[in-house]
Protein backbone atom coordinates (compact mmCIF):
# COMPACT_ATOMS: atom_id res chain seq x y z
CA UNK A 1 0.00 0.00 0.00
CA UNK A 2 1.31 3.97 -0.47
CA UNK A 3 2.69 5.09 2.42
CA UNK A 4 1.41 7.70 3.55
CA UNK A 5 2.46 11.09 5.85
CA UNK A 6 -0.25 13.21 7.46
CA UNK A 7 0.74 17.08 8.57
CA UNK A 8 -1.87 18.86 10.64
CA UNK A 9 -3.32 17.20 13.33
CA UNK A 10 -6.60 19.39 14.90
CA UNK A 11 -10.06 18.47 14.64
CA UNK A 12 -10.68 17.26 11.17
CA UNK A 13 -7.16 16.19 10.96
CA UNK A 14 -6.67 13.74 13.59
CA UNK A 15 -9.61 11.57 12.74
CA UNK A 16 -8.79 11.76 9.16
CA UNK A 17 -5.46 9.84 10.43
CA UNK A 18 -6.66 7.55 12.09
CA UNK A 19 -9.35 6.71 9.56
CA UNK A 20 -6.00 6.04 7.38
CA UNK A 21 -4.94 3.77 9.79
CA UNK A 22 -7.48 1.96 10.44
CA UNK A 23 -7.84 1.29 6.83
CA UNK A 24 -3.95 -0.42 6.89
CA UNK A 25 -1.87 2.78 5.53
CA UNK A 26 1.57 2.43 6.72
CA UNK A 27 1.18 6.59 8.50
CA UNK A 28 4.14 8.29 9.11
CA UNK A 29 3.08 11.86 11.31
CA UNK A 30 5.01 15.05 12.04
CA UNK A 31 3.47 18.08 14.19
CA UNK A 32 4.14 21.50 15.55
CA UNK A 33 2.93 20.33 19.06
CA UNK A 34 4.59 16.84 19.12
CA UNK A 35 1.64 15.74 22.07
CA UNK A 36 -0.92 16.05 19.09
CA UNK A 37 0.79 13.33 17.67
CA UNK A 38 0.15 10.85 20.90
CA UNK A 39 -2.84 9.05 20.01
CA UNK A 40 -1.69 7.88 16.57
CA UNK A 41 1.82 7.31 17.53
CA UNK A 42 0.43 5.00 20.53
CA UNK A 43 -2.26 3.43 17.42
CA UNK A 44 0.72 2.49 15.61
CA UNK A 45 2.24 6.12 13.57
CA UNK A 46 5.40 6.86 13.18
CA UNK A 47 6.90 9.90 13.90
CA UNK A 48 9.22 12.34 11.78
CA UNK A 49 11.37 15.36 12.70
CA UNK A 50 10.25 17.79 10.05
CA UNK A 51 8.41 18.26 7.54
CA UNK A 52 11.33 17.63 5.07
CA UNK A 53 12.13 14.36 6.26
CA UNK A 54 8.22 12.90 6.56
CA UNK A 55 8.55 14.19 2.63
CA UNK A 56 11.20 11.88 1.80
CA UNK A 57 10.16 9.16 3.36
CA UNK A 58 6.23 8.90 2.02
CA UNK A 59 4.68 8.13 -1.20
CA UNK A 60 1.91 10.78 -0.33
CA UNK A 61 1.92 14.04 1.94
CA UNK A 62 -1.68 14.89 3.69
CA UNK A 63 -1.74 18.87 4.88
CA UNK A 64 -4.62 19.72 6.82
CA UNK A 65 -3.82 22.59 8.72
CA UNK A 66 -6.08 26.33 9.07
CA UNK A 67 -4.84 28.85 6.01
CA UNK A 68 -2.59 29.53 3.18
CA UNK A 69 0.38 30.83 4.75
CA UNK A 70 0.70 27.84 7.00
CA UNK A 71 0.38 25.36 3.95
CA UNK A 72 3.47 27.40 2.71
CA UNK A 73 5.31 27.66 5.99
CA UNK A 74 4.87 23.36 5.93
CA UNK A 75 5.24 22.98 2.05
CA UNK A 76 7.61 25.52 0.97
CA UNK A 77 9.51 27.11 3.88
CA UNK A 78 13.12 26.60 5.56
CA UNK A 79 12.61 23.32 7.03
CA UNK A 80 9.67 22.30 4.49
CA UNK A 81 8.60 19.02 2.61
CA UNK A 82 9.70 20.58 -0.80
CA UNK A 83 13.65 20.25 0.84
CA UNK A 84 13.10 16.22 0.88
CA UNK A 85 10.52 15.74 -1.96
CA UNK A 86 10.75 13.24 -4.51
CA UNK A 87 9.72 12.65 -7.82
CA UNK A 88 6.84 10.99 -7.91
CA UNK A 89 5.66 12.50 -4.27
CA UNK A 90 2.05 13.73 -4.72
CA UNK A 91 0.99 16.50 -2.03
CA UNK A 92 -2.69 16.42 -0.91
CA UNK A 93 -3.48 19.53 0.70
CA UNK A 94 -7.31 18.73 2.79
CA UNK A 95 -6.71 22.79 4.07
CA UNK A 96 -9.07 25.65 3.13
CA UNK A 97 -6.72 28.16 1.39
CA UNK A 98 -6.80 30.76 -1.21
CA UNK A 99 -7.65 29.23 -5.20
CA UNK A 100 -4.26 31.53 -5.76
CA UNK A 101 -2.12 30.52 -3.18
CA UNK A 102 -3.12 26.57 -3.99
CA UNK A 103 -1.63 27.46 -7.77
CA UNK A 104 1.47 29.26 -6.45
CA UNK A 105 2.05 26.32 -4.15
CA UNK A 106 1.52 23.82 -7.47
CA UNK A 107 3.72 25.42 -9.64
CA UNK A 108 6.41 25.67 -6.71
CA UNK A 109 6.25 21.91 -6.09
CA UNK A 110 6.11 20.99 -10.02
CA UNK A 111 9.70 20.72 -11.11
CA UNK A 112 11.03 18.67 -8.26
CA UNK A 113 8.23 16.28 -9.93
CA UNK A 114 5.85 16.52 -7.41
CA UNK A 115 2.38 16.75 -8.05
CA UNK A 116 -0.32 18.83 -5.70
CA UNK A 117 -3.80 18.17 -5.03
CA UNK A 118 -5.78 20.85 -3.55
CA UNK A 119 -8.75 18.48 -1.92
CA UNK A 120 -10.73 21.01 0.85
CA UNK A 121 -13.37 18.75 2.47
CA UNK A 122 -17.05 19.65 3.80
CA UNK A 123 -18.80 17.74 6.50
CA UNK A 124 -17.16 18.90 9.33
CA UNK A 125 -15.96 17.56 12.63
CA UNK A 126 -18.80 14.48 12.40
CA UNK A 127 -17.64 13.50 8.57
CA UNK A 128 -14.20 13.41 9.72
CA UNK A 129 -14.19 11.08 12.84
CA UNK A 130 -17.02 8.62 9.99
CA UNK A 131 -14.69 8.72 7.18
CA UNK A 132 -17.69 10.73 5.43
CA UNK A 133 -15.91 13.69 4.43
CA UNK A 134 -16.85 15.65 0.86
CA UNK A 135 -13.46 16.06 -1.13
CA UNK A 136 -13.18 18.50 -4.08
CA UNK A 137 -10.22 17.95 -6.05
CA UNK A 138 -8.26 20.26 -7.95
CA UNK A 139 -4.87 19.13 -9.52
CA UNK A 140 -3.84 16.49 -12.31
CA UNK A 141 -7.15 13.56 -12.72
CA UNK A 142 -3.83 11.56 -12.72
CA UNK A 143 -2.27 12.33 -9.43
CA UNK A 144 -5.68 12.06 -8.09
CA UNK A 145 -6.32 8.51 -9.43
CA UNK A 146 -3.06 7.73 -8.27
CA UNK A 147 -4.14 8.56 -4.21
CA UNK A 148 -7.57 8.27 -4.80
CA UNK A 149 -7.42 4.95 -2.32
CA UNK A 150 -6.04 7.54 -0.05
CA UNK A 151 -8.84 9.26 -0.20
CA UNK A 152 -11.48 7.03 -0.09
CA UNK A 153 -10.31 6.00 3.65
CA UNK A 154 -11.50 9.22 4.30
CA UNK A 155 -14.47 11.07 2.71
CA UNK A 156 -17.66 9.18 0.92
CA UNK A 157 -17.33 11.44 -2.22
CA UNK A 158 -14.86 12.51 -4.04
CA UNK A 159 -15.68 14.92 -6.96
CA UNK A 160 -12.55 16.32 -9.34
CA UNK A 161 -13.56 19.73 -10.23
CA UNK A 162 -10.57 20.80 -12.95
CA UNK A 163 -6.78 21.64 -12.63
CA UNK A 164 -5.10 23.37 -9.71
CA UNK A 165 -7.31 25.59 -7.40
CA UNK A 166 -10.46 24.56 -8.51
CA UNK A 167 -10.98 22.52 -5.54
CA UNK A 168 -10.39 25.59 -3.53
CA UNK A 169 -13.01 27.41 -5.97
CA UNK A 170 -15.86 24.84 -5.29
CA UNK A 171 -15.15 25.33 -1.27
CA UNK A 172 -15.44 28.49 -1.96
CA UNK A 173 -18.70 28.16 -3.55
CA UNK A 174 -20.09 25.95 -0.90
CA UNK A 175 -18.75 28.56 1.57
CA UNK A 176 -21.15 30.89 -0.09
CA UNK A 177 -23.89 28.41 0.05
CA UNK A 178 -23.84 27.31 3.71
CA UNK A 179 -23.49 30.69 5.17
CA UNK A 180 -26.19 31.84 2.96
CA UNK A 181 -28.35 29.04 3.62
CA UNK A 182 -28.07 29.56 7.63
CA UNK A 183 -28.89 33.36 7.27
CA UNK A 184 -32.36 32.54 4.88
CA UNK A 185 -33.14 29.60 7.78
CA UNK A 186 -32.86 31.83 10.51
CA UNK A 187 -35.45 34.45 8.46
CA UNK A 188 -37.65 31.50 8.43
CA UNK A 189 -37.55 30.71 11.99
CA UNK A 190 -37.80 34.83 12.54
CA UNK A 191 -40.78 35.61 10.75
CA UNK A 192 -42.25 32.28 11.77
CA UNK A 193 -42.06 33.05 15.41
CA UNK A 194 -42.86 37.23 14.60
CA UNK A 195 -46.47 35.95 12.91
CA UNK A 196 -47.08 33.68 16.33
CA UNK A 197 -46.59 30.79 14.90
CA UNK A 198 -44.43 27.88 16.13
CA UNK A 199 -40.85 27.69 13.96
CA UNK A 200 -40.71 23.51 14.72
CA UNK A 201 -43.54 22.19 12.46
CA UNK A 202 -42.88 25.29 9.86
CA UNK A 203 -39.53 23.41 9.59
CA UNK A 204 -40.88 19.84 9.18
CA UNK A 205 -43.19 20.81 6.70
CA UNK A 206 -40.41 22.49 4.36
CA UNK A 207 -38.30 19.87 4.74
CA UNK A 208 -41.14 18.05 2.84
CA UNK A 209 -41.08 20.26 0.08
CA UNK A 210 -38.63 22.17 -2.31
CA UNK A 211 -37.32 24.31 0.61
CA UNK A 212 -35.79 21.36 1.79
CA UNK A 213 -31.36 21.62 2.67
CA UNK A 214 -29.37 19.82 4.67
CA UNK A 215 -29.09 23.44 6.50
CA UNK A 216 -32.38 23.36 7.16
CA UNK A 217 -32.49 20.25 8.65
CA UNK A 218 -29.26 20.54 10.82
CA UNK A 219 -28.75 24.40 11.12
CA UNK A 220 -33.10 24.80 11.27
CA UNK A 221 -32.40 22.44 14.55
CA UNK A 222 -29.87 23.71 15.59
CA UNK A 223 -31.82 27.55 16.25
CA UNK A 224 -34.95 25.34 17.54
CA UNK A 225 -32.88 24.42 20.83
CA UNK A 226 -30.31 27.50 20.41
CA UNK A 227 -27.55 25.03 20.47
CA UNK A 228 -24.61 26.24 18.98
CA UNK A 229 -21.68 23.47 19.97
CA UNK A 230 -19.37 24.04 17.39
CA UNK A 231 -19.51 21.35 14.24
CA UNK A 232 -17.67 24.42 12.12
CA UNK A 233 -16.44 27.88 14.03
CA UNK A 234 -17.34 30.89 13.43
CA UNK A 235 -13.37 31.96 13.48
CA UNK A 236 -13.02 29.79 10.55
CA UNK A 237 -15.83 30.41 8.80
CA UNK A 238 -14.66 34.04 8.98
CA UNK A 239 -11.18 32.85 7.40
CA UNK A 240 -12.92 31.20 4.95
CA UNK A 241 -15.64 33.83 3.98
CA UNK A 242 -12.13 36.03 3.61
CA UNK A 243 -10.80 34.24 1.08
CA UNK A 244 -14.18 34.64 -0.41
CA UNK A 245 -14.08 37.77 -0.59
CA UNK A 246 -10.31 38.49 -1.17
CA UNK A 247 -10.93 36.53 -4.64
CA UNK A 248 -13.77 38.12 -5.30
CA UNK A 249 -11.54 41.67 -4.93
CA UNK A 250 -8.99 39.90 -7.18
CA UNK A 251 -11.17 39.10 -10.17
CA UNK A 252 -13.29 42.81 -10.03
CA UNK A 253 -16.98 40.79 -9.42
CA UNK A 254 -19.41 41.34 -6.31
CA UNK A 255 -20.70 38.90 -4.47
CA UNK A 256 -23.26 40.92 -2.08
CA UNK A 257 -24.59 37.89 -0.24
CA UNK A 258 -20.99 36.80 0.43
CA UNK A 259 -20.56 40.13 1.54
CA UNK A 260 -23.30 40.16 4.13
CA UNK A 261 -22.57 37.00 5.40
CA UNK A 262 -19.16 37.51 5.89
CA UNK A 263 -20.43 40.44 7.68
CA UNK A 264 -22.65 38.56 9.97
CA UNK A 265 -19.83 36.33 11.14
CA UNK A 266 -16.98 38.81 11.59
CA UNK A 267 -19.95 40.19 14.03
CA UNK A 268 -20.66 37.26 15.97
CA UNK A 269 -16.32 36.62 16.06
CA UNK A 270 -16.23 40.28 17.49
CA UNK A 271 -19.26 39.55 20.58
CA UNK A 272 -17.35 36.72 21.10
CA UNK A 273 -19.03 34.03 19.51
CA UNK A 274 -15.61 32.98 17.49
CA UNK A 275 -15.56 29.53 19.34
CA UNK A 276 -19.28 28.94 18.20
CA UNK A 277 -21.02 26.92 15.28
CA UNK A 278 -20.79 29.38 12.67
CA UNK A 279 -24.66 28.93 12.12
CA UNK A 280 -24.89 31.09 15.98
CA UNK A 281 -24.98 34.80 13.39
CA UNK A 282 -29.06 33.28 13.57
CA UNK A 283 -28.73 35.08 17.24
CA UNK A 284 -27.71 38.18 15.12
CA UNK A 285 -30.49 37.90 13.19
CA UNK A 286 -32.86 36.98 15.46
CA UNK A 287 -32.13 39.69 18.18
CA UNK A 288 -33.90 42.92 16.35
CA UNK A 289 -37.06 40.88 17.35
CA UNK A 290 -36.07 39.04 20.76
CA UNK A 291 -40.00 39.41 21.80
CA UNK A 292 -41.14 37.05 19.24
CA UNK A 293 -38.31 34.44 19.61
CA UNK A 294 -39.23 34.47 23.39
Amino acid sequence: MLKVGYIGLGIMGRPCAQNLLAAGFGLTVWARRAASAEPLLAAGADWCDSPAELAARVDVLVTNLSDTPDVEQVLLGPDGAIHGAHPGLVCLDMSTISPFGARAIAAALAPQGVDFLDCPVSGGEVGAINGTLTVMVGGKHSALEQVRPVLEAMGKTITWIGESGAGQVAKACNQIAVGAGVAMVAEVMKLARACGVDPVPVRQALLGGFAASRVLDVHGQRMIDDNYAPGFKAVLHRKDMGIVLDCARQLGIRLPEAERVAGLIEQLVQQGGGELDSSAIARLIFADNKDARD
